[in-house]
């Protein structure tokens, strides 16, 4: 066939969408503008509170900064305060120690309870709303509950392990068991990610499940090389969300340990995480400049760690569309 025949059968076959349509251009920019007009107060949200703010505390990493004076620029002075200060070694170990031991509890509990969950019938509703409920509680009344359900005396769960003969720690008071204390009470909101892997676990393909069972695999060869296969995707955005939660950990530590009712013994280095150290250098000490380069500091450990993340989970984690 000629060139020219075979080109005037294509340019036949495939109309140019303009002929078709001769208002697409105008529909499709007015798809594009309510689009936008939809998205807009998000926009604007996060030009004026997050993407402002970022920028400002990038300058801010540069100067000294207490509020009432103006800024004064300083150079690097604020790293290189950072790097020899005492203070942020403890800080970092305590929240990377926090975040290695919290993150795995977390999520082996929530997945747990998301296979239970999964297997009840009209009651799955119910028990969603009771795992959430603990999500709703406001930070600073978690802190308070901690210190009522963990005092060494008289909390409540040292009265139930003194009962079946366990020698209760001193969890508020020994710092070698407040770290412990507070993992144990982050594990009760752990609601949010329950509902996410229940909401996996009941996307996975029932003939997978079939075709396992008939070549003789028991539960755990089928929740294994399964269920943990299909719910992955779900499984690390999870472990990410978690863990990113955990570098960040503040309120219900800085409530219990470091708030204006809390007693002056239980102020020591042992729970002095990251945060409540960068929150104390802005708004206790009024060093802003400081603080900001501590945040910085901060957000890029967050980021180096999620980069680790994504790149092991390229051999760990299964997309069903053959990524």
């Amino acid at each position: 066939m000629p060139k020219r025949i075979a080109m005037r059968i294509t340019d036949t076959r495939r109309p140019r969408a303009q002929n078709l349509h001769p208002n697409f251009r105008w529909t499709h920019l007015r798809q594009t503008l309510s689009g936008l007009l939809f998205i807009l107060p998000w926009i604007i949200g996060f030009l004026v509170f997050t993407a402002w703010p970022m920028v400002y505390s990038a300058y801010l990493t540069m100067t000294q900064y207490d509020v009432i004076n103006p800024p004064t620029y300083i150079g690097g002075a604020n790293f290189q305060q950072l790097v020899a200060d005492p203070k942020i070694p403890i800080a970092l170990g305590n929240t990377l120690f926090y975040t290695v031991l919290q993150v795995p509890a977390h999520v082996l509990v929530a997945l747990g309870l998301a296979l239970l969950l999964n297997q009840t019938g009209r009651m799955s509703g119910f028990f969603r709303t009771v795992f959430y409920l603990p999500n709703m509680t406001p930070p600073v009344a978690a802190g308070i509950l901690f210190l009522l359900l963990f005092n060494g005396h008289n909390g409540l769960l040292n009265k139930a392990l003194s009962l079946v003969g366990i020698e209760v720690p001193a969890w508020t008071t020994d710092p070698s068991w407040q770290k412990p204390g507070l993992i144990l009470m982050s594990l009760w909101t752990v609601g949010a990610s329950v509902i996410i892997l229940l909401a996996a676990l009941r996307g996975v393909r029932q003939d997978l499940y079939e075709s396992a069972r008939i070549d003789g695999a028991g539960w755990w060869s089928r929740t294994w090389h399964v269920t943990l296969p299909m719910i992955s995707p779900s499984l690390l955005f999870v472990v990410i969300s978690g863990t990113i939660g955990a570098l960040q950990t503040f309120d219900v530590t800085h409530t219990a340990f470091f708030g204006a009712g809390s007693n002056s013994s239980y102020t020591n280095d042992a729970v002095l995480f990251y945060v409540i150290y960068l929150f104390r250098q802005a708004f206790e000490y009024l060093h802003l400049g400081y603080a900001s380069a501590l945040a910085w500091i901060l957000f890029l450990i967050i980021l180096a760690i999620t980069g680790i993340q994504l790149f092991i989970s390229r051999r760990l984690v299964y997309y069903e569309g053959g990524s």
